[in-house]
C-alpha cells in the first residue's frame, strides 16, 4: 500500500469515526440510544440555611420522579427531611414526597410528614420550594407565614413558598433536575 492511500485510508476512518460518533450522540440526545433516561424530574442534596442569629437548620432531599411517569409529578417517590434547632431548641422532621414539580433549576416538593418530634405534626402535609443556584441556593417552605408546619392545615399536593431562605456557604448543595412534560 502507497504512503498517498494509507493516508486516504486513515482520512475515510477518521472521517466514519466522527460521523458514528456525532450520530451515537445525536441518538443519545434524542433518547433513541443506549442509555435511558432514568428520571423525568429530580431533587437532591443537603445543605443548612444561613440564619444571622445561628440557627442549626437543615433541609435534606431525595425526591425524584421515574420518567415512565413524566405526564404525572404526582407519582413522585423518596424523603426530604429537616431539622431546625436554636439554643438546644428545636425540632427534627422526615416527610413522604407526594408531588415534584420542577421547571428550569427550580423544583417545588410536596409529601406527608411520617415521623418528627413536633407534637402534631405526623400526617400533615409540607410543601418546600427551592431554587438551585451552584452554591448559593435558595428556599422557601409552606409553613414560613404560620411559624410551623402544625400550624399549615390541608396544604395541595406541590404547593410551597418563594424560596427567600439562603443556603449558608460550605454547608452542601441542591441539585434540581428540569421537568419536561410531554404537553
Amino acid at each position: 500500500m502507497s504512503r498517498l492511500d494509507r493516508r486516504t485510508e486513515l482520512i475515510a476512518l477518521g472521517a466514519a469515526v466522527l460521523l458514528s460518533a456525532g450520530a451515537a450522540g445525536s441518538a443519545v440526545a434524542s433518547g433513541t440510544g443506549h442509555q435511558d433516561k432514568q428520571e423525568a424530574a429530580a431533587l437532591t442534596g443537603t445543605a443548612k440555611l444561613y440564619r444571622s442569629a445561628g440557627d442549626d437548620i437543615t433541609f435534606s432531599f431525595d425526591a425524584h420522579l421515574a420518567a415512565k411517569d413524566n405526564d404525572d409529578p404526582l407519582k413522585a417517590t423518596g424523603t426530604f427531611e429537616w431539622s431546625h434547632y436554636i439554643a438546644g431548641d428545636g425540632a427534627w422532621a422526615k416527610a413522604k414526597v407526594d408531588c415534584l414539580l420542577t421547571g428550569g433549576k427550580v423544583a417545588v416538593v410536596s409529601g406527608v410528614i411520617t415521623d418528627s418530634d413536633l407534637p402534631g405534626a405526623k400526617g400533615r402535609r409540607v410543601g418546600i420550594t427551592v431554587h438551585d443556584l451552584g452554591h448559593h441556593d435558595r428556599l422557601g417552605y409552606s409553613w414560613a407565614s404560620v411559624g410551623d408546619p402544625v400550624e399549615t392545615k390541608d396544604l395541595p399536593k406541590c404547593v410551597g413558598s418563594a424560596p427567600f431562605e439562603k443556603v449558608k456557604r460550605g454547608t452542601g448543595d441542591y441539585t434540581v433536575v428540569p421537568w419536561h412534560p410531554a404537553f
